[in-house]
Parts: structure tokens; C-alpha cells; sequence
């Protein structure tokens, strides 16, 4: 025998809509972005005076300047101070030539995130400050992320450079 089952259901309630919040810096993760990041950014954009800065999380809360390369360093040297563990921002003076033969000159935000050898708790905090961090540096037209070496390919770089 099949055996009903009547409930009487009471009117539907209203769903609750929380009042908008606005995130601070990295509050999806919890890190904050420290004020020299900011200021490594300034410089490397007016005084064209460094050829990368490399950002790093600090005990899962700040991010914060891992380190600099001087104008005189090249491209290698910059994913050359990449490590292979870990993951880390970083912003590039990138230099190339466009399709019509001028230099040029801009700044590209890599996210560098090594899937094969660094921790998901390490990857999910990068990729959960990302934008926080990206915020802080306004006027970037160019954004890479990065899983292995052969995604630095400076050839191809330059090509995601050409695009903007």
C-alpha cells in the first residue's frame, strides 16, 4: 500500500538579502597588501629605474616585497628568481617591439603558480589575493598567469604584449 503524507506548509518567508559590504584589500583571504608594494609599483612606473618586483605572502597575512631586479637585469633574471615551490606576483617591465618596428615598453602582473609543486593551501591564498593585490596597481594592461616554465616563454610574452 502507498501511504500519503499531508503537511500543511506555512507561507514562504522572504529570503534574507545581508546588506552590501564593501572588501577591504584581500579579504577573501585574509592577507592584506602592504603599503611598499605600492610603492615599488610607483617607482618601477615613473623612475623606469627597476625591471621587476617580486611579491610574495608573508605567513599567509601580508603580501609584501619579496624582491627587486635593477633595470640593468633581463627577463631570464626575473624568472630565474621565480621558485620552483612556491607562489608569487610579480611585476615586469616587459620590452619589446611592435609589429611596426617601435620599441615599447610596459608593465605586465604575472601570477606565478607552480600546480605540481606547491601546496593547495599556498595556491588557493594566492589565487584568493590576486585581485587584492592587482588593485593596488593601477594602470596594468597586462596580466599572465603561469603554472611552468614554458608559460614565460619571453616569445610568447611578447606576443601577449603586442595585444594590448
Amino acid at each position: 500500500k502507498k501511504r500519503e503524507c499531508l503537511v500543511a506548509l506555512a507561507p514562504a518567508a522572504p529570503p534574507y538579502c545581508p546588506p552590501p559590504r564593501t572588501l577591504q584589500a584581500g579579504m577573501a583571504s585574509g592577507c592584506t597588501v602592504n603599503d611598499e608594494c605600492s610603492e615599488a609599483y610607483n617607482e618601477i612606473k615613473m623612475k623606469k629605474d627597476k625591471r621587476y618586483v617580486i611579491y610574495k605572502i608573508k605567513d599567509f597575512k601580508q603580501v609584501v616585497i619579496d624582491c627587486v631586479g635593477a633595470s640593468t637585469e633581463t627577463y631570464q633574471d626575473f624568472c630565474a628568481k621565480l621558485p620552483d615551490d612556491e607562489p608569487r606576483y610579480a611585476l615586469v617591465d616587459i620590452d619589446y617591439t611592435t609589429d611596426d618596428g617601435r620599441p615599447q615598453s610596459k608593465l605586465c602582473f604575472f601570477y606565478w603558480s607552480p600546480d605540481d609543486k606547491s601546496s593547495v593551501k599556498s595556491r588557493m591564498v594566492y589565487a584568493s589575493t590576486k585581485d587584492a593585490l592587482k588593485k593596488k596597481l593601477p594602470g596594468v594592461m597586462k596580466a599572465i598567469q603561469a603554472n611552468d616554465r614554458s608559460d614565460l616563454n619571453e616569445e610568447d610574452v611578447h606576443k601577449e604584449m603586442k595585444k594590448i
